[in-house]
């Protein structure tokens, strides 16, 4: 039987409610996969590869800024989660950074380019991969 090597924790945390773990919502990093699990006695999990995010933001409120939590926002490549939101998750600012650190690092180990990426986002225009479209928007001079 072969032994399957355990993949080492690297980020994980709650939703939160006034700062306080009390959802059983859950988001953590194992390698070079970010996972959203839900659930209690019925669990829901989505699993999907570091690389295929794209974007991300942060939004902290008012009340978040009280109870030292925010929302960090995902803009992927995922046809089934075009957007994930962390949401009330301690330390945004440092989530945030660890994970687009990370995507940088999986994008850099498999050779991709963020140019390769562009082709799946909503915000892709015309097939201008190069940044190259003329002044009147189209691809003829």
């Amino acid at each position: 039987m072969a032994h399957k090597e355990e993949t080492e924790l690297i980020w994980k945390d709650r939703r939160r409610r006034f700062g306080l773990p009390l959802s059983f919502t859950r988001y953590y990093i194992k390698g070079n996969r970010f996972y959203l699990s839900t659930g209690l006695f019925s669990l829901e999990e989505h699993e999907m590869l570091m690389y295929r995010i794209l974007d991300l933001s942060l939004k902290r409120t008012f009340f978040d800024k009280i109870f030292s939590v925010g929302t960090v926002t995902l803009f992927t490549a995922d046809e089934t989660n075009k957007q994930i939101e962390l949401k009330k998750i301690k330390h945004p600012h440092k989530t945030r950074d660890l994970i687009s650190l990370i995507v940088e690092e999986e994008r850099t180990k498999l050779h991709i380019r963020g140019r390769e990426m562009y082709g799946v986002s909503d915000n892709f225009v015309g097939g201008d991969l190069d940044g190259d479209m003329d002044s009147d928007g189209d691809l003829f001079d």
